[in-house]
């Protein structure tokens, strides 16, 4: 590997690893991944942290990669199987505190993917925070991480 390539490959992944801010609200270690490359769904995982005084909660994703956005959680429904389901109200983002987006648990559910969910590609999403508003995050695709995984960083992403 060339000088170059390994100054190139460094910058890349420095500009990467930049989390997403918005209004006291910093967005770390985002990553989507489907089942197949043919799956109708699939789900964006990530960290959230409230660098505010306020008390916030994510109350709406939107992106164009999915026909319908839902946060979702899963429970236990009372013979031992987990069951996904959706969480109308969003999720809290208490002041100071983080909340950690991730398989098995809280996550953002992409249903009626308008297309694959590619390794290696980005889509683009836009969180809707009830205090501190929009936030644009460019989320990687991967999916080949493994569960509990989080090496991967964050994207610098512009907010509204």
């Amino acid at each position: 590997m060339s000088y170059l390539t390994r100054a190139l490959a460094f910058a890349t992944a420095t500009l990467f690893a930049l989390p997403a801010f918005a209004d006291g609200i910093m967005v770390m270690d985002p990553y989507a991944r489907a089942a197949s490359p043919a799956a109708k769904s699939g789900a964006a995982f990530m960290t959230l942290h409230n660098m505010s005084q306020q008390d916030d909660r994510l109350i709406a994703v939107r992106t164009d990669a999915a026909k319908r956005v839902e946060l979702h959680t899963h429970k236990e429904t009372g013979d031992g199987i987990m069951q996904m389901m959706e969480v109308e109200d969003g999720f809290p983002v208490a002041a100071g505190e983080m909340i950690q987006l991730k398989r098995g648990g809280e996550h953002v559910m992409l249903m009626g993917l308008t297309g694959p969910l590619e390794q290696g590609a980005d889509i683009s999403v836009t969180l809707v925070f009830e205090t501190a508003g929009e936030v644009e995050v460019s989320i990687p695709v991967d999916n080949e991480r493994a569960p509990g995984a989080g090496a991967h960083g964050g994207h610098d992403n512009k907010s509204n």
